[in-house]
């Protein structure tokens, strides 16, 4: 079936190209640039729902029994019917479209990030690892925290002024709101969901920083009364001042309170804000334009560095490292430490990794370097927080939560993305590929698998979900290691799964991914007032959406490393960069002291180094033939 509505799918898209990876290119700083382009950016389109019922069938077929796919095949086709409840949500979902910038976005946010009752920290957050830093004392580390501040002020600047480059993918303008959203941005807890507040564009937008240092909050005006930015030296004096003003962790460390699953975080925000100079503290967190973390030491032995900093930017290390120098709920948060670890935390609620990442690679070559005297400045305004004994029990239960994150890193450096495309294979295909055999020499059978697509060639778009798992990856991966079948068979078995790979991955940036549109349509029954369809409620609904393994790919022109951890308890979380010469892999798993050893984040990342080497093999053998 999927052959069909491949053919069908590829004849009615034909005039749009495959696209892999966003590119920037070079843009002229002209103002108004990034309005002009927003307005020719389309809009999300809704799938035809006949194609979407297809895809899905499709890459069921892999990952759940027989039986299961045949009760699902009778769904389906009972949703289809003519004049029936399949027909009638798509309706309504194209009424939806065709009144709203993009119909999916604010039902994906919510669905997947403002509903979620799991802490943000691992589960949600995304981290940015820059290179490591070797500071000799105390002052280095303030005067690189203060030209990194300024480097991200003046892309503040070019955000504020439309004067940021448009990014570019297959010829298109890229809609580039989410560099807005991460700034000035905060996620709140609520009881049953959260809320997002944005105030970058509102009458009083902040004009200033919120910095912490040994758990102690900090307001920094970053303009001077004439309206410019403050300079290195100034933001450095500053800091300097803030890190004087708190030599030593001698308050409660209410930062921690963020790491908290959200409904419990929303009890403690309540009644922390009952008190008002707690509720002028939160609001002063909330409403800057960033937070800047200067975090202590966590001196670890040389082999242990790269592991070290990505825990340290994904959570901090833990109560007695820096996760109470945190504001996990910022929209970003620039994290520099007297070690030399240095990066970026962001809400994922807020925008895409994908932001974040772009965000570091503008504000690199916007840091300078500065050599002026100084004006006078007021203090940086300290915030105070009034402890009552039941949030004090609730900061002691944050230190308490235990992090079973498992994280392995490596880097493989066999061969990388030259050697690829010399073999005129996708980078990112290949390496799906050999994530799909990892699992299955591990498991003995497929499973689902997660890896988002930009939707940023549309209006407020954000991540579509590609699935690596397909009849043709399922057919390369159960052929690989059996002896009887022949070398050339492998081969173009994988040459049909990298191609699979790459149309889906096609249609899914191209709007026409089946996972968003099945939300929508789950989504609109609440709207039409219709009871959930059996589709929705189906086994294999679950198998085909709990992913297994969920996998990123970033690629950054300032040599940052893109982390995150899994979504949730039971998966593996794999992020890699396709380099020229070289692949990195981190791979990351909730890991309880029980957790099979045969089955841990270690055993899949040295599982995907050798099926990495074994279909590098299996491609010179055949072009030694």
């Amino acid at each position: 079936m999927v052959g069909v509505v491949v053919r069908l799918c590829v004849a009615k898209l034909g005039m749009m190209k495959p696209c892999t990876l966003v590119k920037p290119v070079a843009a002229t700083l002209v103002a108004g640039r990034n309005l002009t382009q927003q307005n020719i950016v389309p809009s999300l389109p809704v799938p035809p729902l006949k194609q979407t019922c297809e895809l899905y069938l499709s890459f069921l077929e892999p990952i759940v029994e027989a039986e299961e796919l045949k009760q699902t095949e009778i769904l389906v086709e009972e949703f289809l019917k003519a004049g029936g409840v399949g027909e009638r949500l798509q309706r309504g979902l194209e009424r939806k479209a065709s009144n709203t910038e993009n119909w999916l976005t604010d039902d994906y946010v919510k669905f997947e990030y403002l509903d979620r009752r799991k802490p943000v920290v691992v589960y949600s957050n995304h981290g940015m690892v820059l290179p490591h830093m070797n500071f000799r004392n105390k002052q280095e580390q303030i005067r690189f925290a203060a030209e990194i501040i300024s480097g991200c002020l003046n892309v503040k600047t070019m955000v504020d002024n439309d004067t940021l480059p448009v990014e570019y993918m297959g010829g298109k303008p890229l809609c580039m709101k989410q560099y807005e959203r991460v700034l000035s941005s905060c996620r709140i807890p609520g009881p049953k969901t959260d809320t997002l507040v944005f105030h970058a564009k509102t009458s009083n937008a902040p004009k200033h920083i919120s910095v912490v240092h040994n758990c102690q909050f900090f307001v920094l005006d970053v303009y001077n009364s004439d309206g410019t930015l403050l300079t290195v030296d100034q933001l450095y004096v500053q800091l300097e001042r803030i890190c004087k003003a708190s030599p030593q962790t001698t308050t409660e460390p209410v930062g921690i309170l963020t790491t908290q699953n959200r409904d419990v975080w929303s009890r403690t925000y309540s009644s922390l804000i009952q008190d008002e100079t707690n509720k002028e503290s939160l609001s002063a967190i909330e409403r800057s334009i960033f937070t800047v973390c200067l975090d202590r030491a966590n001196r670890q032995e040389p082999d242990k560095m790269r592991h070290s900093a990505i825990l340290q930017i994904l959570h901090g290390g833990g109560s007695q490292c820096n996760s109470g120098n945190r504001w996990f709920d910022k929209g970003l948060q620039l994290i520099i430490g007297e070690d030399g670890t240095c990066g970026a935390n962001g809400s994922h609620s807020a925008a895409d990794g994908t932001a974040c990442m772009g965000l570091g690679d503008h504000t690199v070559p916007k840091m300078t370097q500065s050599h002026t005297e100084p004006l006078p400045l007021p203090l940086p305004q300290k915030l105070h927080f009034k402890i009552t004994p039941e949030i004090k029990k609730d900061i002691e239960d944050a230190k308490q939560m235990a992090r079973d994150l498992n994280l392995r890193v490596t880097v493989f450096e066999h061969f990388g993305k030259n050697y690829l495309k010399a073999h005129k294979i996708s980078p990112d295909a290949f390496v799906q590929m050999a994530l799909q055999l990892a699992y299955y020499r591990m498991y003995q059978q497929c499973c689902s698998t997660f890896e988002p697509a930009s939707l940023r060639m549309f209006k407020l778009g954000r991540v579509a979900g590609i699935h690596s798992n397909s009849k043709a990856s399922a057919a390369f991966v159960k052929a690989f290691d059996d002896p009887n079948i022949k070398n050339s068979v492998k081969v173009d078995l994988l040459d049909k799964a990298v191609k699979a790979h790459k149309w889906y991955t096609h249609m899914a940036i191209n709007g026409q991914a089946i996972e968003g549109h099945l939300l929508g349509l789950r989504m609109q029954t609440g709207e039409e007032n219709i009871s959930m369809p059996e589709l929705f409620t189906d086994s294999s609904f679950t198998k085909a959406f709990n992913y297994q393994i969920s996998t990123s790919q970033v690629i950054s022109k300032s040599s940052s490393l893109p982390c995150v951890g899994p979504e949730t308890p039971d998966i593996y979380d794999v992020c890699y960069s396709v380099l020229s010469d070289r692949i990195s892999l981190i791979v990351s798993r909730f890991e309880p002291p029980n957790t099979c050893k045969e089955k841990n984040a270690e055993c899949l990342i040295e599982a995907m180094v050798d099926a990495l080497l074994d279909m590098r093999t299996m491609l010179e053998l055949q072009e030694a033939v």
